[in-house]
């Protein structure tokens, strides 16, 4: 039997992503939406999470879409209600509010699952498993998009707490500090910010390796034309280049075909989402890896700061 969810934050990610996932879905039934302007159809709405959470005690899940900075109140809320919770990402607008929500998971006895949709992209474990084994020499990350594109109007990612363009670019390190076999530390960032916003642009990165391989990131928020999401690696076992964040692999110059995933339902990454929370669910587990996330509060505290030309939408 299907298990019903709450969807709270109604904006483009939730009416392109989430809704046609769950409704995909077979362990899942959208039951209910929470936002203060946007209703869903065929669904009990609600303005506010504490009404939801009163009047729909069926409920057992609620999946968190609204952006970063208010997303710890409704969390906490739907844990104290002993639901469990899924969260978009970045998981919360802090390090330390994720560890709060995990330990507020723990002791409620539900579970906690912090996503990162890009580790789901068709590739990503193709990547992981050609890695095993092999000496890193180099990688290049290179994420650049069009923030008018992929969020107009959404003023939120400019404030604090919204990220800017780690926004995106957390895809990219989520999928990093998946493949990799060794873990990577930043050491060097430089933040281009505009002089009207508290979030950057534009941001360059590099990261130590054990290995003392070169690792380099290029994120960049003013993409016009074709847009940009590729992670490319050199071994001393060949070279490995994953495009379209993920969803496309080439080693030694060769495409590679996606392995065992003609006819899968869970093709595509929300729907393999959504069944990773029916999985944890079910076995009350837990899944909350910060390490993306680390990253980016590491360039906020090492950052070389510019001021570069305000941002007009």
């Amino acid at each position: 039997m299907a298990m019903k969810i709450a969807l709270v934050g109604i904006g483009k990610i939730a009416r392109d992503q989430h809704i046609p996932a769950i409704n995909a879905s077979a362990d899942w039934e959208l039951a209910a939406a929470v936002s203060r302007s946007e209703t869903v159809d065929g669904v009990e709405n609600f303005q506010d999470i504490d009404a939801l959470l009163a009047a729909r005690p069926d409920i057992e899940c609620v999946s968190l879409c609204l952006p970063p900075v208010p997303r710890f109140a409704y969390a906490s809320a739907a844990l104290r209600a002993s639901r469990h919770v899924m969260l978009e990402k970045p998981p919360g607008a802090t390090l330390a509010e994720c560890q709060a929500l995990e330990a507020q998971a723990r002791a409620a006895g539900v579970s906690i699952y912090a996503t990162w949709h890009s580790r789901e992209a068709a590739q990503v474990d193709a990547a992981k498993a050609w890695l095993v084994g092999k000496r890193l020499r180099s990688l290049n990350i290179t994420w650049k998009e069009d923030v008018r594109r992929w969020h107009p109007g959404q003023a939120w990612i400019w404030e604090p707490g919204g990220l800017g363009v780690f926004d995106p670019g957390i895809n990219a390190l989520s999928i990093v500090t998946k493949i990799l076999p060794s873990p990577i530390h930043l050491t060097r960032a430089v933040l281009n910010f505009p002089e009207n916003c508290e979030t950057p642009i534009a941001a360059d990165l590099e990261f130590f390796h054990p290995d003392e391989a070169e690792l380099r990131a290029e994120f960049d928020f003013r993409q016009e034309g074709e847009q940009i999401w590729t992670i490319a690696i050199e071994t001393d076992g060949g070279s490995l280049v994953l495009s379209e964040g993920g969803a496309k692999l080439s080693i030694d110059g060769a495409a590679q075909a996606e392995a065992g995933k003609k006819g899968n339902p869970l093709l595509g990454e929300y729907p393999r989402l959504y069944a990773n929370m029916a999985a944890l669910v079910r076995s009350r587990s837990i899944e909350m890896d910060l390490s993306p996330m680390v990253h980016v509060a590491d360039a906020f505290l090492l950052g070389q700061r510019i001021t570069v030309d305000p941002f007009q939408e």
